[in-house]
């Protein structure tokens, strides 16, 4: 096994069928688990990891597409359905359940491993998940960018259009400095650089311990303003 050689599990009653798809694909280049039902694949699961699931819907107990709406609820691994149906229907019940792709028997192996190669391609061009923006600590309060929240402790601190606006701003890129040009520009302050400077004054009444004396919220002489939080 190579570190990029993709890990599938093919799960199948039909162990004749499960046998010919492990060899056929371990023979193509990739790394093949089996399990016979949804609980083997579960334990499957549960203990390793995989690139993508090729999976019957036609299994005794849980059904291939009661396994595919279940994992869906928390896995994003691409899944490709195999049955012994193929009318329109069951196709749509398929992709509905989550699948990616969906693929009637009998079939040839080679169309199952370029649809499996496709599903993997596509599945290696998509951009990253986007990270949640993490909380901004500020001495006993915490600033969260997701619910666009300030607090401290219980207490919800109100913050003004304006300075929500800018306070996100800066806490989605703690230590760089903005000038009031940018600042005026990106956020919802209507005016010019003496209108940042007074939103900031008002902002600082909010998050500083001594406004006049700012902890989190710097001025940077001739450049703007810079928040520095908490680690």
């Amino acid at each position: 096994m190579t570190e990029d050689q993709p890990h599938i599990l093919v799960v199948d009653d039909d162990t004749r069928l499960r046998e010919l798809l492990r060899k056929y694909l371990a023979g193509n280049g990739f790394l093949v688990s089996t399990a016979k039902d949804a609980a083997d694949a579960r334990a499957k699961l549960g203990g390793l990891s995989f690139d993508l699931l090729v999976l019957d819907i036609m299994m005794p107990g849980e059904t291939g597409l009661e396994l595919t709406e279940s994992l869906r609820r928390d896995r994003d691994m691409p899944i490709l359905l195999l049955t012994a149906r193929g009318e329109p229907d069951d196709r749509i019940a398929g992709l509905e359940a989550g699948a990616d792709d969906y693929l009637a028997k009998p079939f040839n192996p080679r169309e199952l491993l370029l649809r499996i190669n496709s599903i993997l391609r596509r599945q290696a061009s998509r951009p990253p998940e986007p990270v949640p923006p993490q909380p901004v600590k500020l001495g006993p309060m915490i600033y969260f960018p997701d619910r666009d929240e300030l607090r401290a402790g219980e207490e919800v601190i109100r913050l003004t259009t304006a300075e929500a606006s800018l306070l996100r701003i800066l806490a989605a890129s703690p230590g760089t400095t903005f000038s009031r040009e940018e600042l005026t520009e990106r956020s919802k302050v209507a005016g010019n650089a003496r209108t940042i400077d007074v939103q900031v004054t008002r902002l600082r009444r909010k998050i500083e311990p001594d406004p006049r004396e700012p902890r989190y919220l710097h001025t940077v002489r001739g450049e703007g303003y810079v928040l520095r939080p908490d680690p």
